[in-house]
This record gives C-alpha cells, structure tokens and sequence, in this order.
C-alpha cells in the first residue's frame, strides 16, 4: 500500500500554554530592568559631588547616565570614579545589589528563552510522541469548545485532551483551557498521525461544515479503525452519510433543539430536564458504563448506581420495560440516570 511522505509543513508542533505569555514575560522583564537603572542613575545624580571626571572634571547627566550603564554592566572603564566615601558606600550598598539584579534579570532571562524553551520543546515532543489514551477534538468551534468545557467540568485532565484547528486564534482560546493543541488540517493523514488517534480514547469531529466533518471522519476512522467517534452535523440528510463514512455516533444540533421545543410545548419542565441531563452541572446525569460483575443476572432495574433506562447488548437497544431488560448478560452496556453527587445535597 501506498503511504504518503510525512510533511512538517503540514501543521505546527503540539504545544500547550505557558503561564505567562512570552511578550509579558519580556514586558515585565525589560521594565524592570529600566526601573533598577532608572534609580541608579537618579542615585549617582544625586551623589554626583562624590564623583570625578578624569576626562573634563566636570560630571554632567550625560555622564552620570554613562557611568550607572558602566557601572551596571560592570564594565568600569575608570574614566569616571567614586572619591568620596559617601559615594563609594552608595556604590556598595545600593548599587551593587541592583547591579546583582540586573544581572540575575538576564540570566533568568536567558534561561526562559533559550534553556526552558528548548526543554519545553523537547517536552512536548515527548508528550507527542507518548500520546495514548487521549481524547482528540478536531475543530475547536462552537460545539468543540463547548465540549471540552464540559468534559473538563466533568473531571477530564485537559493534558489528556489534544484539540487540532486550523485556526491559531480559536486555538489559543483551548491552550487557556491547558488542552494540548495543533494548528493544522485534520483531514490529512499527517496531522492526525502526529498526535497518534489510533492510540486514542476517543474522537470528537466538529468542523463547522458537514462536508468538511464527513472528510475528517473519512480520513480519522482510515488511521483508527478501533476508536469510537462522534461528530456534528447539521443537515437531516448527511447524518447518514457520517455513519457510513465510520463515525459510531452522530449528533445533529439542529434536531436537538427541535426536540427541546417540541418539548416545551407538551409542559415547561421537558426541555429543562433534558438540559439538565445533558450537563455535568445539572442535578443529574446520563452515564453509560458496563455491567459488573455482581449484576449480572439481576434485573435492569436493581442497578444500585442509578435508574436503569437502557441496554445495549451487541448492536441491540433493550429498553428498561423489555423482558430482556429483566436479566443482565456479560458484555452489557447500561444507560443510566444517576444524581450529581455535588449538587444532590
């Protein structure tokens, strides 16, 4: 079989976001060392009758503004000199300690942007290359935003999360959510193969455009053939379509907000109880899991972790009033309601 030739033009590195932005690290930086050679040069200005010009015996700001930069680099050309003892214990106990600062400002400096972001670039590409286990969210708009919000409210480490758009700006919105992200196109195979989704956990497509998200689905069920994958999409007619291109579970806005109106219409606590499970801040949850061992053979209705609504068994839903419902098998998938422990009290 033909395989494409991996190309790093294709997208950007993972990456995950630093605590401070690097213009604000320089920022601060540079107006700290400014304020420090600011207080030394109105020092030395003041103390300037401590001073001696070898040069013209006449000290002016210009050479006090060029006696605090030799001073403070260390360099000491000795043109210019402290004679006064005043001037030289202005020199030992105020100058020295900023000059000290200043010199620790830029070797720290040195080490964020050279050091650290070379290991913090070496990290990353481990991370990158360690991926397993991780949910990838492909489209980081209106629904992919929202979702890892919600996956992050519901307890999900956002390291473990890897979010892929083709948008820097969108992208660093999911980096303030500490997701690790990379700018790139998910429909080619080179990008998804670089945050390894065949050794995901789980895949969630939301591209804005149904041709766009059934493209995705093509080319991430082709690299990960075992990894479950939801997508978005919008129109009644593709829904289909991303079935059949693999995706194991389809959602489509558009007919869920329907399905909340029409609710409305039949009593005013429908559309509300449907919002309320659908979130991990509402006072119940939907919660799939597998059978346990101790259940198996008890009815759907004697689950002690919740109310019982549904059964998969293999490509079968069994609903809680079916009689199959009434004895749990090995392989069982169970759809419950359980209350939100942080907010049943």
């Amino acid at each position: 079989m033909y395989k494409r030739r991996h190309n790093p033009a294709l997208f950007k590195p993972l990456r995950r976001a630093l605590p401070v932005p690097v213009w604000a690290d320089v920022s601060i930086r540079l107006a700290l060392v400014l304020g420090l050679i600011s207080i030394v040069v109105l020092v030395h200005w003041t103390d300037r009758e401590g001073l001696q010009d070898a040069h013209d015996g006449v000290v002016s700001f210009l050479d006090v503004v060029y006696f605090t930069m030799i001073s403070i680099t260390t360099t000491g050309f000795g043109d210019i000199a402290p004679v006064s003892d005043r001037s030289r214990l202005v020199e030992a106990v105020i100058v020295t300690p900023i000059r000290l600062a200043v010199i620790f400002i830029f070797v720290g400096t040195a080490y964020n942007f050279i050091i650290k972001h070379s290991w913090e670039t070496w990290r990353m590409k481990r991370i990158q290359e360690r991926l397993e286990n991780h949910i990838v969210v492909l489209g980081y708009g209106v629904s992919g935003s929202e979702a890892v919000e919600e996956l992050i409210a519901r307890g999900t480490d956002p390291s473990c999360i890897v979010v892929i758009d083709p948008s820097s700006a969108r992208l660093v919105l999911a980096e303030n959510m500490g997701c690790n992200v990379m700018e790139g196109d998910a429909t080619r195979d080179e990008t998804l193969e670089a945050v390894r989704i065949g050794k995901a956990r789980s895949i969630l497509v939301s591209a804005g455009r149904d041709d766009t998200t059934i493209l995705i689905i093509l080319t991430a069920r082709h690299m990960a053939s075992g990894v479950p994958i939801t997508a978005v999409v919008r129109a009644n007619d593709n829904e289909l379509l991303a079935r059949q291109a693999g995706a194991n579970n389809v959602i489509n806005p558009v007919r869920f907000t329907g399905l909340l109106l029409a609710g409305s219409a039949e009593g005013r606590h429908i559309s509300e109880y449907l919002s309320d499970l659908a979130s991990v801040t509402g006072r119940v949850q939907l919660v799939e899991r597998d059978v346990r061992a101790e259940e198996l053979g008890r009815p759907l209705e004697q689950i002690a972790t919740g109310k019982g609504l549904r059964i998969y068994r293999g490509e079968r839903a069994i609903g809680f009033w079916e009689p199959a419902a009434q004895s749990l098998e090995p392989g069982d998938v169970i759809v419950e309601i359980t209350h939100n422990d942080d907010l049943a009290g």
